[in-house]
């Protein structure tokens, strides 16, 4: 090998020692960076008319697992979906209340027969027929309270999904602007790994909303698109379209136009769970919206209907006629069957028997419809209302079967089934963050090994070093033959 060969062959092995060197020293200093790439020098032998003389400086490459990505990708999607649906059934069965806490709507009820059983016992009494009415004011009140969070929840959810719209639309026009710069980039020969990291990170964002694919085009340009095959990014953006209703009302459905589905660009599409855009996040919010929150909602209404129609019997109240209030009203009024949607929010004591009201206590004895007051020892009605409660009757609404129940059991089915969802959706969530766990520490698998990166730097140091020793030698050769 002649002098000048040798020499270019140790400065191009300066010049890759020292570029290894800066790519290693990146890779420790962004080890824990999101969405880091870990790169790699690509080397090649170099030769000059056929003789070898030195290393050639192909590029740097980005060391990612595609494949674990997008398994990781859909990990976190279906997570998110879980924990949304989990934190739903958990709140359902907040709102209710373990039947051991002496808040809940199961306590409320024992605490209103208990209170039907003293005043039966002494229907004289003024306070105790005023346990009778405050104990059933706080049911109502649950109740009430119970329809008003469901609602809040169907609200949330709507305006979370506008929230989630906008910023898909946003995270989606980013990463095309990224495209454009990794075709810029590739056209004048640069590198473009900070801007594959920095796309990612935005890709790993859509993938929080709905379970997506992706494809790499030519030139590193990239497509996506849902798993259920909507187009979200390639060559063009797609626009999701969405509108907030602002307020909610139990009626509030897509079918009567006062709940938004969503566009996409322009075109209405499915925005169930099982849609264009189910799976994820926004598929969770709108199952919410449209389906767990509304179906909450009939069995609440249920449990209303069921106190009120309980009530609603000449057997129990003597005075009482058809199309008449009872003692538990809808708004005042009586229950119409038509009129069931929402009826939990509506439900309230007949102000007739509450003072609070205007009303007379000794109405609970003699009858709400009754003209004057009868015998203070009077305890009929206060017996018959204690067991229409207790009277097995089988549910006119509600996803509750045709099984007999007491007003005390159906709330009681209430508790449970809202009980068995959240355990279940619970399970369901375990799993799938589990999943999403395994994934994330499979990928950073792949990612930057410290440990590894240092060793690699030692070794490069003495590629350096051997590399300025034969320059160094080189240098006398040349030095020495100056002389002669």
């Amino acid at each position: 090998m002649s002098i000048s060969a040798a020499l270019s062959s140790a400065l191009s092995g300066l010049t890759a020692s020292s570029r290894m060197a800066q790519v290693t020293s990146s890779n420790v200093a962004n080890a824990m960076t999101e969405g880091y790439g870990r790169r790699e020098v690509s080397l090649s032998a170099k030769s000059l008319g056929g003789t070898g003389v030195g290393v050639e400086i192909d590029g740097v490459t980005r060391q990612v697992n595609e494949t674990v990505i997008q398994d990781r990708r859909l990990a976190d999607a279906e997570a998110g979906h879980a924990s949304l649906l989990s934190t739903f059934y958990n709140d359902m069965e907040a709102m209710v209340g373990n039947p051991e806490d002496p808040t809940s709507l199961s306590a409320k009820m024992a605490n209103f027969d208990a209170a039907l059983i003293e005043a039966s016992s002494s229907p004289d009494s003024s306070v105790r027929l005023a346990s009778v009415v405050t104990s059933a004011n706080n049911i109502t009140s649950h109740i009430n309270d119970a329809s008003q969070q469901i609602n809040a929840a169907r609200l949330t959810a709507d305006s979370t999904i506008a929230s989630e719209v906008e910023r898909l639309n946003m995270t989606l026009q980013q990463v095309d602007d990224i495209n454009e710069q990794i075709l810029r980039q590739a056209a004048s020969g640069n590198d473009s790994s900070a801007l594959l990291d920095k796309r990612q990170v935005l890709i790993d964002q859509v993938a929080e909303f709905v379970p997506i694919k992706t494809y790499v085009r030519d030139n590193d340009q990239l497509a996506i698109y849902t798993t259920s095959g909507a187009m979200l990014l390639d060559g063009t953006v797609a626009e999701i379209g969405f509108e907030a209703a602002g307020q909610m009302a139990p009626h509030f459905s897509v079918a009567n136009g006062q709940l938004s589905t969503l566009t996409l660009n322009g075109e209405a599409v499915s925005s169930g769970d099982r849609g264009l855009f189910g799976g994820g996040s926004l598929g969770a919010l709108f199952e919410i919206r449209d389906t767990l929150a509304p179906a909450a909602q009939e069995q609440l209404d249920a449990v209303a209907r069921d106190l009120i129609t309980r009530f609603e019997d000449s057997s129990v109240d003597s005075t009482w006629t058809v199309g008449a209030a009872g003692f538990f009203t809808d708004a005042g009024s009586a229950f119409d069957a038509t009129l069931e949607q929402g009826l939990a929010s509506r439900i309230s004591v007949n102000s007739a028997v509450d003072p609070k009201d205007g009303g007379d206590l000794w109405r609970l004895r003699d009858g709400i419809y009754a003209t004057s007051q009868g015998a203070v020892g009077n305890s009929a009605m206060l017996t018959s209302m204690s067991e229409a409660m207790s009277e097995a009757l089988a549910p006119a609404s509600g996803d509750f079967g045709s099984t007999v129940r007491s007003a005390f059991g159906l709330v009681s089915d209430l508790v449970s089934g809202f009980s068995t969802k959240r355990q279940s959706a619970e399970l369901v969530e375990s799993y799938a963050t589990a999943k999403q766990s395994t994934l994330t520490q499979t990928e950073l698998s792949y990612g930057v090994d410290t440990d590894q990166e240092l060793q690699a730097l030692l070794l490069i140091e003495q590629s350096y070093a051997a590399n300025a020793r034969v320059m160094q030698t080189l240098d006398s050769l040349i030095q020495r033959l100056l002389e002669i």
